[in-house]
């Protein structure tokens, strides 16, 4: 049997608990849940899996060494004592974050510089010969994380976040985060089996979200490539059986409705919708939520209204007023989920919530409520049968730790600086051929890629600290815009206070 080994999921405040259960699905062992993390052992094959198909991790970290970092010279020093050959190839290159909470370590580019030393130092003294920086595209990521003098060092086996999915071709104002609707939709409890709507969808991502997961169809298909197609010991074989296995897919039987009073963001949801290949899954049409009539199915409406923050609306107050109106009026007998920021909002919806779950979204602190709404005195509908409040539900509520009533803008980077993908409005991913609906996704087909611009990095450099490192090529931006990156930075994981 293949050895396992340790393995770091990395997540959104709030959604550790569903990347467990993901975990636990997948088969993972010794599942542990941090603070944004859950750690979790696993082979080979588990690693490739993780990544491929949780919904609700953002990176999949294989740490390779933990040790104690009182000072600089400790840190170079164990670095020192990996044997880097086994992970870095010769002519290959590599990358490093550093994500740094310290008193001794103030800034984490020095972390990164060090660590950098330490490796460059250990080739060029063992082959005579240095491997090379590249930060728009290494064969190699390495993570640091630091906590006081207590160090993890990582291979990061994903690459680019895994929010990414690939199937986002454009994008409207201040998109919601794929892995964030995706837990939103598993935090629900919802089972697909009923309709699923978002009344004021925007680029589609819940629908998307909530399409892939009613069909079972693994999140990492669409992707073009992930970090550890390019470690020494990668397994094709065994990579190709996993992403050509749809086995698992299944049918849906109802139907994804989302609308929009913006025709731009209907366009762009048809768009998003029909790169996925769900078209027969999914519908999108305009309408404005004021007009929102009572569904001819037992449906669940899940939708993240505009918080007045990154979108400005004339009539905030009063657009929350009209959904807790057509709510009420339209929508008994099913329930609705609303991610919102301000509890004014909440306030003027007028209904009362079942359950609050808190929730980041990018730096906002939110919340995520859900609206059981039925025909009635509420002693009647439990006579019948219906359900306010499951047990999870009240096991949710009775967290400690609660979101401030009255919360103020708080700047908190997520992983990968962001978890509301800002910058999906400045660029379109790469249009690649999927699959259409219905049929198998064809064959993947594992090519090299192009690192020409590994040696134009290499002939600028500068000295940093004593030492001499790699200038970051001025063409980083413009590659980085056209291939749909964002700025990597303070990627981490934080282990329970």
């Amino acid at each position: 049997m293949e050895q396992e080994f340790e393995l770091i999921a990395k997540t959104f405040m709030g959604l550790e608990a569903v990347l467990a259960q993901e975990l636990t699905q997948l088969g993972a062992n010794n599942i542990q849940i941090g603070r944004r993390m859950v750690a979790f052992t696993g082979n080979q094959e588990m690693m490739y899996r993780a990544n491929f198909q949780l919904r609700t991790a953002i990176r999949i970290l294989k740490p390779i060494a933990h040790f104690k970092a009182r000072s600089a010279e400790d840190m170079y020093d164990e670095v020192r004592k990996i044997d880097w050959s086994q992970y870095i190839e010769q002519g290959k290159t590599f990358s490093v974050d550093s994500v740094v909470y310290s008193e001794e370590f103030r800034n984490s580019r020095f972390v990164t510089y060090k660590v950098k030393d330490a490796i460059v130092d250990q080739f060029r003294e063992a082959t005579g010969t240095r491997p090379n920086i590249s930060v728009s595209n290494p064969d190699i990521r390495l993570n640091i994380h630091i906590a006081e003098d207590q160090a993890t060092l990582s291979l990061d086996s994903s690459g680019e976040s895994l929010h990414r999915r690939g199937y986002r071709q454009e994008s409207v104002e201040a998109p919601l985060n794929e892995v964030l609707a995706a837990g939103m939709i598993l935090m629900s409890g919802w089972k697909a089996d009923t309709d699923f709507i978002d009344p004021m969808c925007g680029s589609g991502t819940l629908l998307i979200e909530a399409a892939l997961i009613a069909r079972n169809i693994n999140p990492g298909v669409f992707r073009k490539a992930f970090a550890f197609e390019k470690w020494p010991d990668f397994n094709q074989e065994l990579f190709d059986t996993i992403y050509n296995d749809d086995s698992q897919e299944r049918d849906f039987a109802h139907h994804i409705y989302g609308y929009d009073v913006d025709m731009k963001a209907v366009n762009t949801a048809r768009l998003n919708v029909k790169a996925a290949g769900l078209s027969q899954t999914v519908t999108v049409e305009q309408q404005d939520f004021k007009d929102f009539k009572k569904p001819a199915e037992k449906s669940i409406i899940m939708t993240n209204p505009p918080y007045g923050e990154r979108i400005s609306t004339p009539d905030l107050l009063g657009t929350y007023k009209m959904i807790g109106e057509r709510l009420k009026h339209e929508f008994g007998g099913n329930e609705a989920w609303i991610l919102s920021y301000r509890e004014e909002c909440f306030e003027q919806i007028g209904l009362k919530p079942s359950i609050k779950i808190p929730l980041y979204n990018g730096s906002l602190e939110c919340e995520f409520r859900k609206y059981a709404l039925f025909d009635g005195k509420m002693k009647a509908f439990r006579a019948e049968g219906g359900v306010v409040k499951s047990e999870r539900e009240k096991r949710e509520m009775a967290q400690k730790h609660r979101f401030k009533k009255n919360r103020e803008f708080k700047q908190h980077l997520d992983d990968d600086g962001e978890q509301a993908d800002n910058h999906h409005s400045h660029f379109k991913h790469a249009k690649r051929d999927v699959r259409s609906e219905g049929a198998r996704k064809p064959f993947r087909s594992h090519k090299g890629e192009d690192h020409a611009d590994v040696q134009e990095q290499n002939n600028q450099k500068y000295k940093l600290l004593g030492h001499r490192y790699e200038k970051r090529d001025r063409k980083r931006t413009k590659i980085d815009q056209r291939r749909g990156r964002s700025n990597e930075r303070d990627n981490h994981f934080q282990e329970d206070e």
